[in-house]
């Protein structure tokens, strides 16, 4: 693709709605908010669009993408639902939730974005721009998070300008997201599995099943090595400084990621000190960890230290991500 486009910015409306159908139309890059992150989106059905989606975030073509639709019509034309994924859908769309289901025989989505998988990801975001983005161009759009591929991801029309500026036709904005972790994705094969924690929490979505979710493991791969679903890569969501879990004491030059108000030894010498929640909001904590892993990154530290965080609910989400941001850097 022609590095140096002139990415036009408008503020979320009529108008960048339209704006976004068009440039999908066309095969073009489009950024915008849904419910979770920021998503980068391009026409599901256009291989040269989705190749240029790839390029643009520099991720692996055997990374499967998420194709996001306006209503469970479109996702069944799509892919094929067994009672459970029914069930699912019907409770839990719109949402914070992927399902990987088998392809229908029709499926649209380009193989590209399936990575050459039997199977498709599918959601419906709750966001009203994502919404009207999807009905006014009518299809199915793949949106991954709208990043550098590994980099941190974005929660807002800033952080997506400071990675893809130049490389991508439009960006939407329409403020900060309100989840700030990525959707929740199950597989649903012969039993369902929880393929990657995310924005909606594994209790309930085994209260919808009435059983508990299998579990995959971490990097779970499908033939050929690739990924089953979204997200599994090993190294992911990552700063450029190293991250440090678990931290009980800060090391000399160490940035703190805080969560709650426990104690921790160094603080006082520490370059950079942002709390997840002080509260101990685990909702709060998921809004903020993207914005300011980027914010302490941005510091110029060699290492962010990151405070013990539950992992019930969304500490699930916020662990698994940190996890991945860390591995390479420990």
């Amino acid at each position: 693709m022609n590095i140096g486009l002139n990415t036009q910015i408008l503020p979320a409306g009529e108008a960048a709605v339209a704006a976004a159908a068009r440039t999908l139309s066309g095969g073009g890059l489009v950024a915008f908010p849904t419910e979770t992150v920021y998503g980068l989106g391009a026409d599901a059905t256009n291989p040269a669009a989705i190749a240029r989606l790839y390029q643009a975030k520099g991720r692996p073509a055997f990374n499967p993408l998420i194709a996001h639709v306006g209503d469970l019509a479109a996702a069944r034309r799509i892919a094929r639902f067994d009672a459970a994924a029914a069930a699912l859908a019907e409770a839990l769309w719109p949402g914070p939730l992927t399902l990987v289901l088998p392809k229908t025989q029709g499926c649209a989505v380009a193989d590209l974005a399936t990575a050459g998988l039997d199977t498709v990801a599918v959601r419906i975001p709750a966001h009203g721009i994502a919404r009207d983005i999807l009905r006014v161009f009518g299809g199915a759009v793949v949106a991954p998070s709208a990043n550098i591929s590994g980099h941190v991801s974005p929660t807002t029309a800033a952080h997506v300008a400071s990675d893809l500026s130049g490389r991508i036709d439009l960006i939407v904005d329409g403020g900060a997201v309100e989840v700030g972790v990525e959707s929740t994705i199950v597989g649903c094969f012969d039993a369902p599995m929880l393929l990657r924690p995310g924005g909606l929490p594994r209790a309930e979505i085994e209260r919808v099943l009435g059983r508990a979710l299998n579990q995959a493991p971490a990097d779970t791969e499908g033939d050929n090595g690739k990924p089953l679903a979204p997200g599994m890569l090993a190294s992911h969501y990552a700063p450029r400084a190293r991250v440090r879990l678990d931290a009980v004491a800060l090391e000399p030059g160490e940035a703190l990621l805080a969560f709650g108000l426990g104690a921790i030894s160094g603080i006082d010498a520490a370059p950079a000190v942002m709390n997840l929640s002080e509260r101990g909001d685990l909702d709060e904590a998921a809004a903020n960890l993207f914005g300011f892993l980027r914010a302490l990154d941005a510091k110029g530290v060699h290492t962010i230290a990151v405070m013990p965080i539950p992992d019930d609910g969304l500490g699930e989400a916020i662990n698994d991500r940190l996890r991945r941001a860390a591995v390479g850097r420990q």
